[in-house]
């Protein structure tokens, strides 16, 4: 079952620099590589929030991602300087459907 986690920040002034920006890269790169990802797209609202949308192709799968040292570590120093709030959803997909032309 296709897992998808939902990340809704704001970034405080250090989040849009140049750190925050290396650190993104870096644990971008790192989620790619893990098994069991499948894709994310970040998106930004009008009045700035963000919005990181992740999919994983089972809970075992996103747990690496989210224990891996090298993520730990990131989301120690986002919480510390790079974000002022954010919110974190996990959610079971358990309907799908799609269209192409």
């Amino acid at each position: 079952m296709t897992i998808v986690a939902v990340f809704r920040a704001r970034r405080t002034e250090a989040g849009d620099g140049p750190d925050y920006y290396a650190h993104l890269e870096q644990m971008a790169a790192l989620a790619t590589a893990m098994p069991g990802y499948i894709s994310h797209k970040a998106y930004r609202a009008e009045d700035d929030e963000r919005l990181t949308y992740f999919e994983w192709e089972d809970m075992d799968s996103l747990n690496a991602w989210a224990r891996h040292p090298d993520h730990v570590a990131v989301k120690q120093i986002g919480r510390e300087r790079f974000y002022a709030d954010y919110h974190l959803q996990i959610c079971e997909v358990s309907r799908e459907s799609r269209f192409n032309r």
